[in-house]
């Protein structure tokens, strides 16, 4: 994947550096048209050859920019683990939440080395209470809440 990110911007940059060398060359020529002795004639072709040297460098350094975060970007079998067992892909130094401390890999609360955190099944985290699902719909006979209020004579 990030192969093909680093091909896409390469290029992307190759475009816009024949861009620029073919926006040279025709102010080159516009210039060299207008010129009016052969030292400003010379001045045209030295801009143009300047310009086409910058956006050649421009094209290397975006090159060298997009093999270093290919090389910088983490593999995709590349996961961390944290002293509270949680995996995931690493985030490296951005901060993931709003709130100070979340997503960097720091426990919200306190941790034993060796031991998990578990909720029992149907036990609501705050109030430490049983909850029961409960479909208001079923059961009960009489009026279930469905239906259109009219028989179906087929």
């Amino acid at each position: 994947m990030q192969a093909m990110k680093e091909t896409a911007s390469n290029i992307a940059a190759s475009a816009k550096s024949g861009m620029e060398k073919t926006k040279a060359t025709i102010q080159e020529k516009m210039e060299r048209a207008t010129a009016h002795n052969p030292t400003e004639k010379q001045m045209a072709t030295e801009r143009k050859e300047e310009k086409i040297h910058h956006a050649e460098l421009n094209k290397q350094e975006a090159r060298e920019q997009n093999a270093a975060a290919r090389q910088a970007a983490p593999t995709g079998g590349s996961y961390s683990y944290t002293a509270t067992g949680v995996t995931g892909k690493p985030t490296g130094g951005h901060q993931m939440s709003a709130l100070p401390g979340h997503g960097r890999g720091q426990p919200a609360a306190q941790v034993t080395e060796g031991t998990i955190e578990s909720h029992p099944i149907g036990t609501a985290a705050g109030a430490r209470r049983p909850t029961t699902a409960h479909n208001t719909h079923v059961g009960g006979g009489g009026n279930t809440g469905y239906g259109t209020g009219g028989g179906y004579s087929g």
